[in-house]
């Protein structure tokens, strides 16, 4: 929308890394912030070269990132079509959404590639909209018993590495979910390893041990967490158990209130604290659509009451936007806004090492921003030094 070299946005309440500004300035030159302060800003030499903005006593804090997009607005990511992901990528914009992963679901070989093919033509920033940063492999090296609404015709082990080396060869793909109960699926994980690739366990009927395991081999997250994973019991405690337990892990949460009842996200708060938790919204081409039917991967899928669902009840990805996401999770863990920002932007850098530019409000990193009122409606996002929303 609007491009500038050098911009200040002065007069707002700052979410700082290490404290709150209650009132303060950022200066942006390009795609850097590279001063912030409190108080009066600073005189800066040819004020003409400057966008000032007054932010109005508004909160600035930096932007959310969501790891796991799969659609929004009447469009997928599956739809293998960049303008498909541009239109995702302003509609997360709305929502305060920075930068994102384009996620894929399990599927024939072919559409799965057109799918990454397209990610890799649209990444990067893109004209009015969230910056992608690449791709989010979910599928097809899942556990069929806990597909959830992933087609179980296409699910299967990685063995043959020819196919899945060739879903990696363009460097595109951050992140790759998979069953780590299969022994198919090992030298996957080391693959990623080599290529800096993010695997999370998902879809997975993995058992406790089995999960200990993985994270010995190099699994460092878990895929929406207590959905589609084997549960805690007494006995057996699973994915979720070793989710809640094992520090390496991070976990990510659809904090809906729909996949997970807020008690439970209470409960993973408390265990693993806003460090091991990453808020994701596993939104679909549903998200910001009127209640309906609607096709989805030639299914139909039926929106109501803040859920989609399959004719059999399945839950089917989410309507939720990041910005929501971190309102629930607030109250439903009774903390701190500046406690629970983190989850939806420096955590999920963290997820895919790209902290050191993007997640938190100070000099050198990527203007990556938000501005929002007292209600938490975003008012201004920019991405990287560009005022992409503004109302």
């Amino acid at each position: 929308m609007l491009f500038n070299k050098k911009m200040l946005i002065y007069n707002a309440r700052l979410f700082c890394p290490s404290e709150m500004i209650e009132t303060g300035w950022v200066l942006m030159e390009g795609q850097i912030i590279t001063k912030v302060g409190s108080g009066i800003p600073p005189k800066v030499k040819n004020q003409a070269d400057f966008v000032r903005i007054d932010a109005g006593g508004l909160s600035l804090a930096p932007g959310l990132i969501d790891l796991h997009v799969h659609g929004a607005a009447g469009h997928e990511i599956m739809d293998g079509s960049v303008d498909s992901i541009y239109e995702i990528a302003r509609f997360l914009a709305r929502h305060g959404v920075t930068s994102f992963l384009a996620a894929t679901w399990t599927a024939p070989k072919s559409a799965t590639q057109k799918a990454l093919d397209e990610i890799l033509k649209a990444f990067g920033k893109i004209p009015g909209g969230a910056t992608l940063l690449g791709a989010y492999l979910e599928g097809p090296y899942l556990n069929p018993n806990r597909a959830g609404a992933q087609e179980i015709d296409w699910i299967h082990p990685a063995s043959d590495h020819e196919e899945a080396m060739a879903f990696l060869k363009n460097k595109i793909v951050r992140v790759v979910v998979l069953a780590p109960e299969f022994p198919e699926n090992m030298w996957l994980i080391e693959e990623c390893q080599k290529q800096n690739i993010t695997v999370s366990a998902g879809h997975t009927a993995a058992s406790y041990e089995e999960m200990h395991v993985a994270v010995s081999r190099g699994v460092r997250q878990v895929t929406h967490c207590f959905n589609a994973m084997s549960p805690l019991h007494h006995r057996r405690p699973g994915v979720v158990g070793a989710a809640m337990t094992i520090p390496e892990l991070r976990c990510e949460l659809i904090a809906d209130n729909v996949h997970v009842h807020p008690v439970a996200q209470n409960i993973l708060f408390q265990l693993r604290g806003p460090d091991g938790i990453v808020l994701v919204s596993d939104s679909t081409r549903c998200t910001g659509l009127p209640d309906g039917e609607y096709d989805w991967d030639g299914r139909k899928v039926t929106l109501k009451n803040n859920a989609v669902r399959l004719p059999d009840g399945t839950l089917a990805g989410s309507i939720l936007t990041l910005d929501r996401a971190v309102q629930n999770f607030k109250i439903n863990v009774n903390a701190p806004l500046e406690n629970i920002l983190p989850c939806a932007s420096l955590n999920p850098a963290r997820a895919i090492g790209i902290d050191h530019r993007k997640g938190t409000l100070e000099p050198g990193k990527d203007a990556d921003l938000f501005l929002f009122d007292a209600d938490f409606q975003i008012k201004m996002t920019l991405a990287e030094g560009q005022i992409v929303y503004t109302i």
